[in-house]
């Protein structure tokens, strides 16, 4: 499909649109969507990597945000950008009132993920996709430290899978409180552990 036409559409419509940050990849974003076409970051060359279902599931719950805002568990440190980035490309936290572009975001999100799929595919060798996506979303959220020692990674690795979806709920809280985005994303982490594939 020839997508110039739909955007000089647009652009009529709505002029000035795509000096928006982000713009024309959301718009990239909603006609796949529409079409039901499923894009996905570009094989790694090495390693495992988190399937479509793990992607989308990652990026919705923790949204696309171009500017720093603080932690909602603490209402500050750790500061987050893009899709729930919480330190740049050599490693330093954000401070409030940074920017970044969608590419830039994209980035980092293919580097938080590369960090966490090397890191579940370690710990968890043995994983149907499912299970591999619904793991890294978890341990991208809770830190592989967390991750590694958990309940959930012991009844895993044991073979006693319901066990360790059930685990996924334990994981809703921030600073102490239930959070119900969190309590949201770990039913969806568990409902994709359990769909098998």
């Amino acid at each position: 499909m020839n997508r110039k036409i739909v955007f000089e559409a647009v652009d009529k419509l709505v002029p000035g649109i795509w000096n928006r940050p982000g713009a024309i990849a959301a718009m990239d974003d909603a006609i796949d969507a529409a079409l039901g076409i499923i894009v996905v970051r570009a094989p790694k060359p090495k390693g495992r990597q988190i399937n479509a279902a793990g992607e989308r599931l990652i990026k919705s719950f923790e949204g696309l945000e171009l500017t720093a805002y603080p932690d909602p568990g603490t209402g500050g440190k750790p500061w987050t950008i893009g899709y729930g980035a919480t330190e740049d490309e050599n490693g330093k936290p954000f401070a409030p009132g940074t920017t970044i572009t969608q590419e830039r975001a994209d980035a980092l999100f293919d580097k938080d993920t590369d960090r966490f799929e090397a890191a579940v595919e370690r710990l968890a060798p043995v994983a149907t996709d499912n299970q591999f996506a619904a793991m890294v979303s978890l341990a991208f959220n809770v830190g592989t430290g967390n991750f590694e020692k958990s309940t959930l990674l012991k009844k895993h690795n044991a073979g006693d899978y319901e066990g360790a979806a059930a685990q996924f709920g334990r994981w809703n809280r921030a600073a102490g409180r239930v959070m119900k985005g969190l309590t949201r994303r770990r039913a969806a982490e568990a409902a994709l552990y359990r769909s098998g594939t």
